[in-house]
C-alpha cells in the first residue's frame, strides 16, 4: 500500500518550486514566440516542467493542475517524437501561456488557503482538440504514431516483480547538496516519477515521508533504489536529472541475482589501490588490510560511493566524490526573515551612532585614542555588514521584464497589432520592496505604449513606418537611482489634443496663453486622475484611472516619471526610482528646535547668500538671483510654522535642490553633516504632510524628520 502522509509540510516547497519552474517555463516561451517553432531543447524543457508539475502536483493530490499539466506533457511528448512540421506557433504559445496561467492562479489560491476549485476541463478539451489537429496533419505516411503518454495511478508503489525478456535491471544511487531541505520529499518525487516506467521498484531509506528524520539519512548517506524496468540508462537519466537539488545520479545496471539481493552490495571489504602504485606497494596495502579484521566493521559501500574516472597521461586516478567543485550553493530564505534582519541592520546602524556621539565622551582631557581606532573597525565591520544584507536583497528585474514580454504578447495578439518587444539592462539588480512597488506602473506604461502608443497596422503603413511597432523596456543604475525607461515608436502624444481636454476639465490658467506651457508641464497633465485622451473606453485603457496610479506608487518609494514625446515619431516613459528603500545617505540639518534630513542625491549646492540677492513678490513669494537666473525660495521654518527659525537669510544658509528639472532653494539655519539615515514610516496616526517622506532617529536620540525633495519643488 503507499506510505500515509500528510501534505501539509509540503506545500511550501512544493509552491516554490513550482513558481521557478513557471517563471522559467514563461521566460522560455516568450524568448521563442516570434521564432517559426520550438527548437529541440525547449520541446523537452517544457516536456520535463510538464512532467514534474504533473508528478509534484500528484503527490499533493491537486487533481486539476495534474490535469492539465498532463495534457500539455502529451502535446509535448508528441512534439517530441513525431516532429510534425505543421504545428501553428502562436496558436501553440497561447495554450501554453493559458496553462501557465491557469496552474498560477491555483497556486495563489493555494497560498490564500482557498480551495484549489479551478475547472480545467475546458482547457483540457482545447489541448485535446490542438493535439487532435497537430496529428491529424503532422504524422507522414507510412509512420507509426508514437505510443500514447498515458498516465495511470497505480495503486501500490511496491509492483510485483515480474521479470520479462525485456526486462533490465538498475541499482541507482542519488546524492543531494548538503544544503537541499527537506530532501525526503525530493526523494519521494524521483520515486513518484520512476513508477511509471517500473516493473519492481524499491528504495532506502523506506520511510521517507512520515519518518522527517529521513532527510538527515538521505543528505548523509544518499538515496538508494533498485529498479526493474524495460528501459535503458538514458531514459532513467531523463527522469531523474542532476538540478538544483541533486547533485549526482549514479546509474548501475545489474544481473537478476544482484538485483534480488536487495541493497545487499556483498561483505568483502573494499580495498582502494592507487593504480600508479609499484607492485610492492600493493602487497604492502593488502597485507595490512587482512590485519584489519579485529576492528570494527565499516559502513558497506554503497552504489556511486567510488567512481574511477579515465586517466589520461601523467596524471593520478581520481575518486569522483573526492574532486572539488567551485559551484555555487543556494539556500532559500522567507522574505520576512530578510525583512527583519535589515530592521536589526537599521537599529545597530543608529545604536553605532548614539554610541559614537556620546556626550559622554565630551570629557576634556580624555584620552580616547583606542577608542577611536575600535569605533572604525566597528563602522568598518557596520559597514560591511549593510552592504552584505543590501546585496541579498537586491535580486534581478528579469522576471518583471519577462511579465512585461507576456503583457505586450497577450494585448497585441487582442489588438491585431503586430509588435516586437525589446528588453535592455534586464539583469539590472534592485531591492525587492522596490520591485513589489514598480510592478503595476510598469504594466500600466507598457499597456499605454500597446493601447495607445502603437499604431494600427494600416496606419503605420500610411504613415510610412514598418508595419511591425516596438516596443523597448531598459533600465541602467546611476548615481543610486534605477532608470527604467518605457519607449515605443508609435504616434506620440498630440500636445494639442491634451491641451484642450485640460482646458476644459478646467486646468489650465485662464490668464495663460497655451504656448506659455512646455511639453514637459502639458505631457504631466495625463498623469492626473480621471485624464484620458482616448475618446472611446477599451478593456485597457480610456478610463483616466491609469497613469495616476503609476504616479502615486512611483511618489511612494521616493522615484519620479519623466515623460517625452515627438508627434508622429513615439514617446518614452521612464522612471527614477532609489536602488533600496531601507538606508540612504543623507545631509542633516537644523530649523528653530526640529532636526530634518535631506538625501543626498537632490542637494545640488550649498551656498551663503546676501539679503541684496533676494526678490521679494507682492504676494510673498520670494526668489533669489543666483549667477544670473532666479530661482524660488522656500524657508522650511515658515513653510512648518516652526518656532524660533532664523528669519535673516545672511545668517541661514541655502539649499539648491534640483528634482526633474525643477529647482527650489531651501533655506535651513545650519547643517550638521552627512550620515547614513535608517528610513522609518512617519506614524499613520500623524498622517499624510506634504514634503514629508518618513523621518529617523539621530545618534543622540533625538527624531528627524526625512523631506521630500519632490514635495517641496511642486
Amino acid at each position: 500500500m503507499a506510505e500515509e502522509f500528510s501534505t501539509d509540510g509540503m506545500l511550501d516547497i512544493y509552491l516554490f518550486e513550482n513558481e521557478q519552474l513557471l517563471e522559467q517555463l514563461q521566460e522560455r516561451v516568450l524568448e521563442q514566440k516570434d521564432a517559426d517553432c520550438f527548437d529541440e531543447d525547449s520541446i523537452n524543457e517544457i516536456f520535463r516542467t510538464m512532467h514534474t508539475i504533473k508528478g509534484s502536483s500528484g503527490i499533493m493530490m491537486f487533481d486539476n493542475i495534474t490535469a492539465v499539466s498532463h495534457k500539455l506533457e502529451d502535446v509535448f511528448y508528441y512534439l517530441r517524437e513525431s516532429h510534425p512540421d505543421n504545428v501553428p506557433h502562436l496558436q501553440l504559445v497561447e495554450h501554453v501561456l493559458e496553462v501557465e496561467d491557469f496552474i498560477s492562479g491555483e497556486m495563489d489560491k493555494i497560498r490564500n488557503g482557498e480551495p484549489v476549485d479551478g475547472d480545467a476541463s475546458s482547457i483540457v478539451a482545447d489541448l485535446d482538440k490542438f493535439l487532435n489537429q497537430i496529428k491529424s496533419g503532422g504524422q507522414k505516411a507510412g509512420e507509426e504514431a508514437p505510443p500514447e503518454n498515458i498516465h495511470e495511478e497505480p495503486k501500490q508503489f511496491y509492483i510485483a516483480p515480474v521479470a520479462t525478456s525485456d526486462s533490465r535491471f538498475y541499482k541507482i544511487y542519488i546524492t543531494f547538496y548538503p544544503e537541499t531541505e527537506m530532501a525526503n520529499v525530493h526523494a519521494y518525487k524521483v520515486v513518484y516519477a520512476l513508477k511509471e516506467i517500473a516493473e519492481d521498484l524499491l528504495y532506502s531509506p523506506e520511510d521517507i515521508i512520515a519518518d522527517e528524520n529521513s532527510a538527515d539519512t538521505i543528505i548523509k548517506e544518499g538515496f538508494r533504489i533498485l529498479l526493474q524496468a524495460q528501459c535503458t540508462e538514458e531514459q532513467i537519466r531523463e527522469i531523474i536529472g542532476v538540478g538544483y537539488d541533486i547533485k549526482a545520479v549514479d546509474v548501475y545496471e545489474c544481473k537478476a541475482e544482484e538485483f534480488l539481493q536487495g541493497f545487499d552490495f556483498g561483505d568483502q571489504d573494499e580495498v582502494k589501490i592507487d593504480l600508479n602504485s609499484s607492485v610492492e606497494e600493493i602487497e604492502n596495502k593488502a597485507e595490512a588490510a587482512e590485519g584489519k579484521e579485529a576492528e570494527p566493521a565499516k559502513p558497506k559501500i554503497t552504489p556511486g560511493d567510488f567512481v574511477i574516472k579515465s586517466k589520461e597521461p601523467g596524471k593520478a586516478k581520481t575518486l569522483a566524490k573526492d574532486k572539488k567543485t567551485d559551484k555555487a550553493s543556494y539556500i532559500s530564505v522567507n522574505v520576512k526573515k530578510m525583512d527583519q534582519l535589515m530592521e536589526l541592520i537599521g537599529e545597530l546602524v543608529i545604536s553605532e551612532s548614539v554610541v559614537l556621539q556620546s556626550p559622554d565622551l565630551n570629557v576634556p582631557g580624555l584620552s580616547l585614542d583606542n577608542f577611536h581606532k575600535a569605533a572604525a573597525q566597528l563602522s568598518k565591520v557596520s559597514t560591511d555588514l549593510q552592504d552584505v544584507i543590501m546585496s541579498m536583497r537586491m535580486v534581478p528585474l528579469t522576471n518583471t521584464f519577462q511579465k512585461m514580454n507576456r503583457i505586450v504578447f497577450d494585448v497585441s495578439r487582442k489588438l491585431g497589432k503586430d509588435i516586437e518587444f525589446v528588453m535592455v539592462g534586464e539583469h539590472t539588480e534592485v531591492d525587492k520592496n522596490i520591485i513589489e512597488h514598480i510592478s503595476d506602473p510598469l504594466m500600466h506604461i507598457v499597456r499605454n505604449s500597446v493601447d495607445h502608443g502603437i499604431e494600427s497596422k494600416e496606419e503605420r503603413l500610411e504613415s510610412g513606418k514598418p508595419e511591425k511597432g516596438k516596443v523597448t523596456l531598459s533600465a541602467k543604475t546611476e548615481a543610486g537611482k534605477v532608470w527604467i525607461s518605457v519607449e515605443d515608436d508609435g504616434k506620440g502624444l498630440d500636445r494639442e489634443k491634451i491641451l484642450a481636454k485640460a482646458r476644459r476639465q478646467g486646468l489650465l490658467d485662464d490668464n495663460k496663453p497655451d504656448s506659455a506651457y512646455s511639453d514637459r508641464e502639458v505631457y504631466q497633465f495625463i498623469t492626473l486622475p480621471g485624464f484620458s485622451t482616448n475618446e472611446q473606453v477599451t478593456e485597457y485603457s480610456g478610463r483616466g484611472v491609469g497613469m495616476d496610479v503609476v504616479i502615486q506608487n512611483i511618489q511612494a518609494i521616493g522615484g519620479t516619471l519623466e515623460i517625452e514625446s515627438t508627434a508622429g515619431l513615439g514617446s518614452t516613459m521612464s522612471l527614477k526610482i532609489p536602488l533600496t528603500l531601507a538606508i540612504i545617505d543623507g545631509i542633516v540639518m537644523e530649523t528653530g528646535n526640529s532636526s530634518f534630513v535631506m538625501e543626498t542625491g537632490v542637494i545640488k549646492e550649498f551656498i551663503r547668500v546676501r539679503e541684496e540677492m533676494m526678490i521679494h513678490e507682492p504676494n510673498g513669494d520670494e526668489y533669489i538671483m543666483i549667477r544670473g537666473e532666479a530661482y524660488p525660495v522656500l524657508r522650511l521654518g515658515k513653510w512648518y510654522g516652526l518656532e524660533e527659525y532664523e528669519e535673516s537669510v545672511e545668517k541661514g544658509i541655502m539649499l539648491i535642490i534640483e528634482v526633474e528639472d525643477k529647482k527650489v532653494c531651501l533655506l535651513v539655519d545650519k547643517l550638521i553633516g552627512e550620515r547614513e539615515i535608517v528610513v522609518k514610516p512617519i506614524p499613520p496616526y500623524i498622517g499624510k504632510v506634504k514634503g514629508l517622506s518618513g523621518c529617523t532617529q539621530l545618534g543622540d536620540g533625538s527624531i528627524a524628520l526625512i523631506l521630500d525633495a519632490t514635495g517641496l519643488v511642486e
